[in-house]
């Protein structure tokens, strides 16, 4: 365990300490998109935001027509944008109950709060906003802002987030249509998931999503996901317990099938939809992800 956490539950003062950890990379990347930064952001789509209409004039991208305004008025207008000066860096953390467990070390969804800390830490150091938004009809997103006044309240939002299973969890699903509320183009969302939430969702989700920002997934798992003993294993919650056999062949290609195959398909098929992925165990460093980010963005087939 480490010496700020018994691994169980994230402290807000271990997530504040990985800034140093998040920042001692280099200079942002320019990658194929450009760069980032305080500027306007090049990641996807136009990284632009809406200003005004005013009538279409020949030469106008006819991509921009205001089809709204266009049919209340009789006549035809376009859409004016502006560069955003910052871009947003998103948070979309999974709080299914699958999460709050661990071998070593840590906790699974100690290390999601630690590694939404280091990339929240990452995006301050390059000029971005930063917000948070989990799968809940209740809690609102921690909205964007700045600075280390910014980075402060999406850490104790993840604080929060990870201490114990919310009760109101609605599911990864439920946290992406949210942070789609809060998107714009050219935004960056580091989704941070177990597995099975992700392998949950249709392939479609990622595609749409990836067309207009940067999207980093975090698969969480824990070594015992990873390579169980072939042994007899006996787990407890709150309302029974429950004996494996995983000496035995059928029992152990059912956990694989529950807990590795996830993994292994995501790692496959996020790429081909234009998606940066990376599992990421328990009691592993929670900056180990971050050269995924130098990376090219993979072309959605």
């Amino acid at each position: 365990m480490t010496a700020d956490t018994d691994g169980v539950v994230p402290q807000l003062r271990e997530l504040i300490a990985l800034r140093a950890t998040a920042q001692r990379r280099g200079p942002a990347r320019h990658g194929r998109h450009g760069a980032s930064g305080p500027a306007a952001s090049q990641l996807r789509g136009r990284g632009m935001e809406y200003a005004e209409s005013r009538e279409y004039v020949a030469g106008d991208d006819v991509r921009h027509i205001d089809w709204r305004l266009t049919a209340r008025s009789g006549r035809t207008h376009t859409k004016l944008f502006q560069a955003e000066r910052e871009r947003l860096s998103l948070i979309v953390a999974d709080t299914s109950a699958s999460l709050y467990f661990g071998t070593r070390v840590r906790f699974k969804s100690t290390q999601a709060a630690r590694a939404g800390a280091v990339a929240v830490w990452n995006a301050i150091r390059d000029g971005d906003r930063v917000a948070a938004v989990r799968g809940s009809r209740l809690e609102p997103p921690v909205p964007p802002a700045s600075g280390p006044r910014g980075a402060l309240r999406v850490l104790d939002a993840l604080v929060r987030w990870y201490a114990q299973a919310p009760a109101d969890d609605q599911g990864l699903a439920s946290a992406l249509e949210a942070a789609g509320r809060l998107l714009r183009p050219g935004s960056r969302l580091i989704v941070l998931a177990d597995p099975a939430s992700v392998a949950s969702l249709p392939q479609e989700v990622w595609t749409r999503l990836s067309a207009h920002h940067d999207v980093v997934v975090l698969l969480l798992f824990d070594v015992l996901e990873e390579t169980p003993p072939e042994a007899a294993l006996a787990f407890q919650s709150a309302q029974h317990r429950i004996e494996l056999d995983l000496a035995d062949s059928a029992q152990r290609a059912r956990w694989q099938h529950v807990f590795a195959e996830p993994i292994t398909q995501a790692l496959a098929q996020l790429p081909g939809r234009g998606v940066r992925v990376q599992s990421l165990r328990a009691d592993a460093p929670s900056d180990a992800w971050l050269p995924l980010l130098g990376r090219p963005q993979p072309q959605v087939a």
